[in-house]
């Protein structure tokens, strides 16, 4: 039995796992890039550690998708194997990864809060109580499972800029710069700290303000994986667009973000993607950007990892004019809706099918239907995850819908 880095035991003989399980704990917490590298590491000085195995299944199932699904099983079913064998924080938190396996995402949950309440040092697990809070839309319970246990992690600042990101979502923008402030205080680096001031300051409108803070630490983001390289990136680009400078939108999107993705993750392609919807409702030309992403999206059609990214896709097929791919993945959608966890049917059945039926329409320019699709979910977007910042896009399109009907409207009248 060995001791990790969060004063916590770990079910392994090897003190040179441990130092890679260790090395993968500031990794994820980080966002660093080389956390499936040393986790790995990790199994190979002890192929019998189960936690460290699910560490890397949790890794790939949060990749969301399906190639990273598949690479996640192996993992996950060793560790299962040693279950009788390991101390009870290992075995919630093994069982918490099988359960977000099987998409019970409310299992998942319930068990991370088991985790914190019992073991307040697991910061790893509150990460991931946050992750599943975030994409089910749950912003209140987001910030509490990291302020419970902030008591006891005085100087974690890691778990600062985790509550920092949680009042944010919660309006409390005052309280999450002091708490992003003392996290970077603690670590300069520390990118999702940095990511929370971000947020705080787009809110407030301080937008020459946002594009130094962030800028000034941009340098530091080369240690992050391409998830929160190019999604703080995608945060100083909004500052710009803001301001109207959509040529230097169109530069970081080409240097920064698209241009530094990896583009067959899907978080990438989704900021990718929002930002090229950002530009056209500011009526930018973006050329052929539109292919070029459609290209990496056909893996995405049958997937339905995350609603919120659903969303995104099936725009950006439809305006690359990919309808028999559009028209494929309404249809997955909706059959997906049918077989998903109750716990998360609803959000599909009653918010993603019709708001993805709006944006298609969207794309489509057919107004009328975007605006009847959308109109009766703008108080529910919270529904399909997603931070402010991100789900506002859905708004602007649905507001933009509402225009261009007014428009026609307008024009039917003085013609």
């Amino acid at each position: 039995m060995q001791e990790d880095i969060q004063k916590l035991k770990v079910t392994t003989d090897s003190p040179l796992a441990i130092a890679f399980i260790n090395r993968f704990i500031d990794q994820a917490l980080s966002y660093g890039k080389d956390a499936e590298t040393v986790i790995l590491q990790a199994i190979a000085a002890d192929p019998t550690c189960a936690i460290a195995h699910a560490y890397a299944a949790a890794y790939y199932l949060s990749q969301e998708h399906q190639t990273a699904w598949q690479q996640a099983q192996p993992y996950l079913q060793t560790a299962q194997q040693y279950l009788d064998k390991i101390t009870t924080r290992e075995k919630l938190y093994v069982q918490a990864i099988a359960a977000w396996a099987n998409k019970e995402i409310d299992v998942a949950i319930a068990l991370h809060e088991e985790i914190t309440d019992n073991f307040p040092t697991d910061v790893i697990s509150v990460q991931q109580g946050q992750y599943h809070y975030f994409y089910t839309g749950d912003k209140d319970k987001l910030l509490k499972i990291a302020q419970k246990v902030i008591s006891v992690n005085k100087n974690h600042h890691y778990l600062y800029g985790m509550v920092a990101f949680g009042l944010e979502q919660c309006h409390q923008l005052a309280a999450a710069e002091i708490m992003a402030r003392i996290a970077i205080k603690l670590n300069s680096h520390d990118p999702w700290a940095h990511h929370a001031i971000a947020h705080v300051m787009e809110t407030q409108g301080r937008v020459d303000e946002g594009i130094a803070w962030m800028e000034n630490f941009a340098f530091s983001w080369e240690n992050c994986n391409s998830m929160l390289y190019t999604h703080n990136w995608w945060h100083i680009a909004l500052y710009y667009l803001q301001l109207g400078n959509t040529d230097k939108v169109l530069a970081l999107y080409d240097d920064y973000i698209w241009g530094r993705a990896e583009k067959e993750s899907p978080k990438d392609q989704v900021g990718a993607i929002s930002l090229l919807l950002r530009l056209e409702l500011r009526g930018v030309d973006v050329g052929d950007r539109w292919q070029n992403i459609s290209a990496y999206l056909y893996p995405r059609v049958h997937e339905h990892a995350l609603p919120f990214q659903d969303l995104h896709y099936i725009y950006a097929l439809a305006k690359a004019g990919q309808t028999n791919w559009v028209n494929q993945m309404l249809v997955s959608m909706q059959q997906h809706t049918m077989t998903v966890n109750p716990f998360l049917r609803r959000g599909w059945l009653e918010v993603a099918i019709p708001a993805a039926r709006g944006m298609m329409a969207h794309a489509k320019k057919d107004f009328n239907t975007a605006v009847v699709e959308l109109k009766p979910l703008m108080r529910r977007l919270h529904e399909i995850g997603g931070s402010h910042a991100q789900r506002v896009l859905f708004k602007q399109v649905y507001r933009d819908a509402v225009t261009n009907v007014e428009k026609s409207q307008v024009y039917r009248i003085t013609a």
